[in-house]
């Protein structure tokens, strides 16, 4: 059975103005050298992260799924990725083997999910396989999350200029989940909130943003880790409120 809500519902949501993808570009365009000194950043932080955590860490994490459930270490899905072009998103695998992992998404309490695999999404460390496609150039360490083919589809159909968010490499950590939308997207209006952090970061990337994504990120990983809390909502808090004001 399908995640999605009913097709009856989509009545598309309409993007903010800023959103035009002509102001988009043109911006984007300005920002030429930043994108440079970000794409070599990519490179050089994914290789500090895999020498410093593969020759370690990926080898008890791949026991530890190998012992939780039967099947291969690692799951592979075509998602959408820099303008709109499907590329292979690898992660390690966080569900039992199953027929519907290209169609429907992860829902809370799941229980496709495994025990290690609950770990192992919560923290985010699923996606550290990610690193190499973030060194071969499809993905970036920040920006939006990509998505399995089909949500795009049906996204694109809920909000229009969704593809606003292609505009960006996707990335493995982005605003929209350190805001609190990770995983599955229960309604319209969940998806529509979620590709308006998207569609602000678009806008507004740069260092700074970054910056302050990748320290939240952290945070989070090292709150569920130390503390078993799950990552907060931070949308409604003061500075998000104004944040989205903006949009």
């Amino acid at each position: 059975m399908s995640n999605h809500p009913d097709p009856t519902l989509r009545a598309p949501f309409p993007a903010a103005i800023t959103s035009n993808k002509k102001v988009i570009i043109s911006t984007l365009h300005n920002k030429s050298s930043y994108f440079f000194a970000k794409r070599c950043t990519d490179i050089a932080f994914s290789l500090f992260l895999i020498f410093l955590l593969y020759p370690w860490l990926m080898p008890i994490l791949m026991v530890l799924i190998k012992f939780d459930s039967k099947g291969p270490f690692f799951f592979r899905q075509k998602r959408t990725g820099y303008l709109g072009k499907p590329f292979i998103c690898t992660k390690l695998r966080t569900m039992v083997v199953n027929d519907e992992a290209d169609c429907q998404q992860a829902t809370e309490n799941d229980p496709r999910i495994t025990r290690i695999g609950k770990f192992l999404r919560k923290t985010g460390l699923d996606e550290l396989p990610q690193l190499v496609s973030v060194l071969r150039g499809d993905m970036s360490v920040v920006g939006p999350r990509p998505h399995m083919l089909k949500d795009t589809e049906y996204f694109s159909g809920v909000v229009k200029n969704y593809s606003t968010r292609h505009l960006l490499r996707p990335g493995i950590t982005g605003i929209a989940q350190i805001k609190g939308y990770r995983g599955f997207s229960e309604s319209p209006e969940s998806i529509y909130r979620r590709y308006r952090w998207d569609a602000y970061y678009v806008r507004n990337s740069g260092w700074r943003l970054d910056t302050m994504i990748l320290r939240q990120t952290i945070a989070l990983t090292l709150q569920y880790i130390i503390k078993k809390d799950d990552p907060k909502d931070f949308e409604q808090s003061p500075r998000g409120e104004a944040m989205m004001a903006t949009q």
